[in-house]
C-alpha cells in the first residue's frame, strides 16, 4: 500500500527554501537526489498508459526516477537483486556480523565518504577472512556479502557494515567444506581487535597519503601530531563487532537481504506526520529498557532534510560489495564446487520472463481497479507530457500524441 505522507511530499514542500537557505553550500550529489525524490512518478519523467484488456479502464503510471536513495525505488531494485543471489545460497547456517565505526572516526567518515567508506569495507572483510582462515579459529577459505549503512533509526550518522557470512569455508587445498560450530562463527573480541588495528593502519595510511580533507572543526588534524592525538582514545577503546546467531535457513536470509541491502536512510511508512513545517516519524529507542522500543520523533523540515541527506554516497560507490568465495568472475564456478562437496543439487533454474528494466515503476503492475482485470501498456509519453485522453492506438509502446 502506498504511504500517507511519502519522502516525496517533504521534500517538495520544505525542498526549495532548503535549497534557497544552503545556496553555495549544498553539493551537486545532493541537489540530484533530492530533485530526484521530488520529480519521482510525476509528469516531469514521463510515463506510459496502461489498459484493461477487460473492460478498456485507462490508467496513467508515471515513471520512476530509479535513484538508489529512493525510496519508492528501492522495491523493485531490491526484487531483481535478491533474484539473482538467491542461486547463490548454500544449504549451510548464515551468520549476521555488524562492524561498528565509532563515533569520533565517523565525523572523519562524513568528511571523506569515499575512503573511509571504502577503508572501512576493506579492513572489515580483511578482518573476517584472516581470522576464519587461521587454524586457530576456522581454518577455511569462507565467503561473504557486506552491506553499508550509513544512518541510525533517528537519521543521524552511524556507519557500519552488516555482513551475511555462510556458517564455514573451504579448506586451504579446497577439497572439504570446514563448517563451523551450529551457533558460534568466529570470536567477537579477536575480531573486534583486529579491526581497530587494520582500520585506525589504514586511515594512518591514507592520512600520510594526503588522500583525507579536514574542514570546520576537523580542520587541526591536518597536521599529522594532531590527528594522531585526535585518535589517540580510540586506540584503546573496544571496537564493538556484532554476531547474532545463524538464520532459520536459506528462505530467512533472503528475507532479511531484502529488508537491508536496497534500504535507504528512512522509508515513508516511517513517516507519521507532516504539517509543512515539521516532521513526525517512527524510530527505535535502544537506550529503553526494551531495546529497539519504538517512539515517536519530531523534527524541523530543515532539520529533517538535513539529516536524510547526510546519508548521500559517492557517486559509483559500491554499497553492496562480495568477497571471498562469493566474489569475483569465478563465484558460479565456486558455489557448484562446494555444492559438489556438500553432495547438494545445483539450485533450479528460474522459468520466469526476464523483468522488464525500462522503469521499475512498471515491474509490478496492479490489476484493474474496476475488474480485476490483467492491465498491460498501451502507449507512453515523454517528460512533462500530461495526456489529456486516451491514446490514439492501442498498440503496445506506441507514444501518446496531445
Amino acid at each position: 500500500m502506498q504511504a500517507a505522507i511519502e519522502l516525496a511530499d517533504v521534500f517538495r514542500t520544505a525542498g526549495p527554501a532548503y535549497r534557497a537557505d544552503g545556496a553555495g553550500h549544498l553539493n551537486l550529489a545532493a541537489l540530484k537526489v533530492m530533485a530526484a525524490v521530488e520529480q519521482c512518478r510525476t509528469a516531469s519523467l514521463g510515463g506510459h498508459v496502461e489498459g484493461c484488456d477487460a473492460c478498456g479502464h485507462l490508467r496513467v503510471a508515471y515513471n520512476s526516477c530509479r535513484n538508489r536513495h529512493c525510496p519508492r525505488c528501492q522495491g523493485a531494485a531490491a526484487r531483481d537483486w535478491l533474484a539473482a543471489r538467491e542461486a547463490d545460497l548454500l544449504p549451510v547456517g548464515y551468520f549476521h556480523v555488524v562492524f561498528t565505526l565509532p563515533a569520533e572516526i565517523a565525523a572523519i567518515a562524513f568528511q571523506n565518504k569515499a575512503a573511509v567508506y571504502d577503508l572501512l569495507f576493506r579492513a572489515a572483510s580483511a578482518t573476517l577472512t584472516r581470522i576464519a582462515a587461521d587454524p586457530k579459529h576456522l581454518g577455511a577459505r569462507i565467503g561473504l556479502t557486506a552491506v553499508l549503512h550509513t544512518w541510525g533509526s533517528a537519521m543521524t550518522h552511524h556507519p557500519h557494515l552488516h555482513m551475511i557470512v555462510p556458517g564455514g569455508g573451504l579448506s586451504p587445498d579446497g577439497t572439504r567444506w570446514v563448517a563451523s560450530r551450529p551457533a558460534f562463527l568466529l570470536p567477537v573480541r579477536v575480531l573486534g581487535m583486529l579491526f581497530r588495528r587494520l582500520f585506525l593502519e589504514g586511515l594512518a595510511a591514507l592520512h600520510e597519503a594526503g588522500t583525507l580533507g579536514f574542514f570546520g572543526t576537523l580542520a587541526p588534524l591536518s597536521d599529522a601530531k594532531a590527528f594522531v592525538r585526535a585518535l589517540a582514545p580510540v586506540r584503546g577503546k573496544r571496537w564493538v563487532v556484532y554476531a547474532k546467531p545463524p538464520f532459520a535457513g536459506p528462505k530467512a536470509v533472503l528475507a532479511y537481504l531484502s529488508r537491508y541491502t536496497h534500504r535507504v536512510a528512512i522509508s515513508s511508512r516511517r513517516i507519521l506526520a507532516f504539517d509543512g513545517e515539521n516532521v513526525s516519524f517512527r524510530v527505535k529507542d535502544y537506550r529503553r529498557a526494551e531495546a529497539g522500543q519504538a517512539r515517536v520523533m519530531t523534527l524541523s523540515a530543515t532539520e529533517f532534510i538535513r539529516r536524510f541527506l547526510l546519508h548521500v554516497l559517492p557517486r559509483g560507490f559500491h554499497r553492496i560489495r562480495h568477497y571471498g568465495f562469493l566474489a569475483g568472475s569465478n563465484r558460479k564456478a565456486g558455489l557448484a564446487h562446494i555444492r559438489a562437496i556438500l553432495g547438494t543439487p545445483p539450485p533450479p533454474r528460474s522459468t520466469d520472463p526476464e523483468p522488464d528494466t525500462r522503469d521499475a515503476a512498471s515491474d509490478v503492475r496492479p490489476p484493474c481497479p474496476r475488474c480485476g482485470g490483467p492491465m498491460r501498456t498501451v502507449g507512453s509519453f515523454a517528460g512533462w507530457y500530461q495526456p489529456r485522453g486516451p491514446p490514439f492506438s492501442a498498440a503496445p509502446n506506441r507514444a501518446c500524441t496531445p
